[in-house]
């Protein structure tokens, strides 16, 4: 005969008694005999309103949801040899971007012989780094990948 641990509606704890007393005893209530913990030694059941158990913890997985933070991460492209004025248009993007709480990571790509320029676009990444630090904190440092250098910057 199998006996389970039994806690009442109250949170009380009943004792140990075999299964058919412990509906039994639910039946009573008007309530269901939900097991808890079936790993414990005898297992753990309590008396409660199964279907009203199942809402609540609909309602705390939503709120959990809704608490819940998003971000993307959003690409920006240049080149070691990318106007002044075209940087600023893409810093403006950077900003908004982050100000979204989007992370940013910024590409600098090398074309043939530009290859040569590395420490130019490790320059015009500290630049971007530099001219966004009220805003952004760098979460990668600039580094080569094949022929492109890439750094995250992240909301601060």
């Amino acid at each position: 005969m199998r006996e389970v641990r039994l806690i009442d509606p109250d949170g009380n704890q009943v004792g140990i008694l075999p299964i058919h007393q412990a509906l039994a005893k639910a039946n009573d209530y008007g309530l269901d005999l939900v097991e808890i913990s079936p790993n414990a030694k005898p297992p753990v059941c309590k008396i409660m309103d199964y279907g009203r158990f199942k809402y609540e913890q609909t309602k705390k997985q939503q709120e959990a949801k809704k608490k819940q933070t998003t971000f993307q991460i959003k690409e920006i492209k240049v080149r070691p040899k990318t106007g002044e004025h075209d940087l600023e248009t893409k810093m403006g993007h950077i900003r908004k971007f982050i100000d979204r709480k989007d992370k940013v990571k910024v590409t600098v790509m090398f074309r043939g012989r530009e290859i040569t320029l590395s420490n130019r676009g490790r320059e015009l990444l500290q630049q971007i780094a530099t001219e966004l630090e009220d805003i952004a904190v760098v979460e990668q440092y600039p580094k080569f990948e094949g022929r492109t250098m890439m750094m995250v910057l992240a909301p601060r």
